[in-house]
C-alpha cells in the first residue's frame, strides 16, 4: 500500500490526462523547450529546472507580486515564489527602484559603500547578532561559517540533521541510515569520503545528539530551526534549547540556518524562539530576489575569528588566504537592494499580511483532508505550510521521507499548474507573500478540492 492511500493505477490515469492537457495548452513552452535542448544541457540553464511535474519545462515571460505569466500568455498564482527567493513577492517596487538607482552608479567594485554599513546595522538590530558578513548565496555563507567553526574550535567534524537543507555545501550531503552516516544518494562526482568529517543524526533525537557531541570532535552543529526540504518537520518542545545546551557543554558551536525558516517572523525563529546561536545564516530573500547571502556572529565568535586568523596566518607571507569570499560577494547592486529590502519590503506589515493567510491555507488543507477522508496531515510554520501523505506530522527526516508519494505529488502539482497555480515542486509546500490575497488562497483550496474529487472518482483509486 502506498503512503498516501491512493493507488498507482488511478494516479497514472489522472497524470496522463494532465500531461496531455499541458502539452495542448502550452505550445510556446513546448517549442522553446525543444529549441533549448540543442544549446542548454537538459534544455534548461540549470538542470534542476527540469525537475517539475510538467512534461516539458514551463517558460516564464514576466513576474510581479504573487503572479507570473508564461510565454503562452497564461497567468499563475504563485505559492512557490522561487522556493523562497521571492518570499516577499516578485520584483517588489522598492527593489525595482533600487536596481534602477544602482544600475548607473556601479554594480561591483570590490569596495564597500554606505549601503554596507546600513545593512550591517539593520541586520544586527533585527537578528540580535552584532557582526555580519555578506556573501553571494546562502550556500557560500554556510561554507564560510563552517570554515570559521573549524578554525575556531580546531576540530573537523560537522554535525547535521538527517534530511537537512543547507544549499550545496559538500559537507552536508550526508544522510543517516540505521544509525550510520552515509553519502546522500544521487551525488555526482564526489571525490572524497564525506563521512570522514560529517555526521548525520535524526532531528528531534536528544540521545543521538548528545552521543554525537560527546565524541568531542564536533566543530559545529549546523541546523535549520525546523526542517523544510525533506518535508516540513517542526522541532519538538525543548529540542532546540537542548541543542544550545549540549553544544556548549561539549565545546561545539551552534550554526542556525534560516534561509527557509525566515518565513516565520521578521527576526526568524532565532529571535522568536530565543535560539542564541554562535552563527546565523540567511540567503535567498534577503536582497528581495537579487542573489545575496549573509551570516552573523556573536561578539565572542568575532573575537575567536580574529584569533583563528592569527593562527592561520602566522607562517604565511603577506595576508594569506582564508578560502572564503568571491569577487562578487557584497557587490554594490546586492547591497543597495538588501538595504531597500530590509527598510521597505521585509517589514512587520509584510509578515502581518502573510501569516494569517498561511493559517487560512493550512486550515483549508485540513478541511480538504477531512472532506475526502484521507489519512494525511498538515504542518505549518509562519507563512509556510504543507500537506503531507501521513496521518500525523513527521518528527524527523526519515518519517517525512517515508510519507513521500512522488507520483501523486507530481500529478497534483501538474493539475494545479494546468489551472494557473504553482506550489513548490519538491514536495507539497506553499508560501504566502505580501501580495497573496484571501481569494488566491481560496482558489488554491477549491482547485485542489476538485483535483482530489476527480482523482478519487477513478475506479480503484482508494487502496
Amino acid at each position: 500500500m502506498t503512503a498516501s492511500g491512493i493507488s498507482e493505477s488511478a494516479i497514472s490515469t489522472f497524470a496522463a490526462r494532465e500531461r496531455q492537457r499541458f502539452i495542448e495548452q502550452n505550445p510556446g513552452s513546448v517549442a522553446l523547450a525543444e529549441r533549448a535542448r540543442h544549446s542548454l544541457f537538459g534544455g534548461v540553464p540549470m538542470h534542476w529546472m527540469a525537475d517539475w511535474s510538467t512534461p516539458s519545462p514551463l517558460f516564464v515571460s514576466r513576474a510581479k507580486g504573487a503572479r507570473f505569466h508564461d510565454i503562452d500568455g497564461h497567468a499563475y498564482i504563485d505559492f512557490c515564489l522561487g522556493d523562497t527567493g521571492s518570499m516577499f513577492g516578485h520584483s517588489p517596487d522598492p527593489i525595482a527602484k533600487a536596481i534602477t538607482e544602482q544600475g548607473n552608479n556601479g554594480l561591483t567594485s570590490m569596495l564597500p559603500g554606505e549601503d554596507a554599513v546600513v545593512c550591517g546595522e539593520l541586520l544586527a538590530e533585527r537578528f540580535g547578532l552584532p557582526y555580519w558578513q555578506v556573501t553571494a548565496t546562502a550556500t557560500d555563507a554556510n561554507r564560510y561559517v563552517l570554515r570559521w567553526a573549524r578554525g575556531i574550535t580546531e576540530r573537523k567534524v560537522l554535525l547535521v540533521f538527517d534530511g537537512c537543507y543547507h544549499g550545496t555545501v559538500d559537507d552536508v550531503m550526508v544522510r543517516c541510515h540505521e544509525g550510520q552516516t552515509q553519502p546522500r544518494a544521487g551525488l555526482i562526482g564526489q571525490a572524497y569520503d564525506l563521512t570522514q568529517y560529517s555526521r548525520a543524526i535524526p532531528f528531534n533525537d536528544i540521545d543521538a545528539l548528545e552521543a554525537a557531541l560527546a565524541k568531542g570532535d564536533v566543530a559545529a552543529l549546523m541546523c535549520e530551526p525546523a526542517m523544510t526540504n525533506i518535508g516540513m518537520v517542526l522541532p519538538a518542545p525543548g529540542f532546540l534549547a537542548k541543542c544550545r545546551e549540549l553544544t556548549r557543554q561539549y565545546g561545539a558551536l551552534l550554526i542556525i540556518d534560516e534561509t527557509h525558516t525566515i518565513s516565520t517572523d521578521i527576526g526568524g525563529c532565532t529571535r522568536l524562539w530565543g535560539l542564541d546561536p554562535d552563527f546565523f545564516v540567511l540567503g535567498k530573500p534577503i536582497a528581495g530576489g537579487v542573489p545575496c547571502g549573509v551570516f552573523g556572529c556573536s561578539a565572542a565568535m568575532a573575537e575567536a575569528m580574529q584569533l583563528a586568523r592569527q593562527r592561520a596566518n602566522k607562517d604565511s607571507h603577506g595576508h594569506g588566504h582564508s578560502g572564503m569570499g568571491t569577487t562578487l560577494s557584497a557587490n554594490a547592486l546586492a547591497m543597495h537592494c538588501m538595504r531597500a529590502n530590509l527598510e521597505q519590503v521585509m517589514t512587520p506589515a509584510a509578515y502581518a499580511h502573510m501569516l494569517p493567510l498561511a493559517k487560512r491555507l493550512a486550515d483549508g488543507f485540513r478541511g480538504l483532508i477531512g472532506k475526502h477522508d484521507l489519512q494525511w496531515s498538515v504542518t505549518e510554520l509562519g507563512a509556510r505550510c504543507e500537506f503531507q501523505f501521513c496521518p500525523a506530522p513527521p518528527r524527523n527526516g526519515a518519517e517525512a521521507e517515508a510519507a513521500f508519494h512522488d507520483s501523486l505529488q507530481m500529478a497534483l502539482h501538474l493539475y494545479l499548474i494546468n489551472r494557473g497555480i504553482l506550489i513548490t515542486p519538491f514536495h507539497n509546500m506553499t508560501l504566502c507573500c505580501p501580495h497573496t490575497s484571501a481569494a488566491d488562497v481560496d482558489t488554491l483550496i477549491a482547485t485542489l478540492d476538485t483535483a482530489l474529487a476527480e482523482l478519487l472518482a477513478i475506479p480503484g483509486a482508494r487502496e
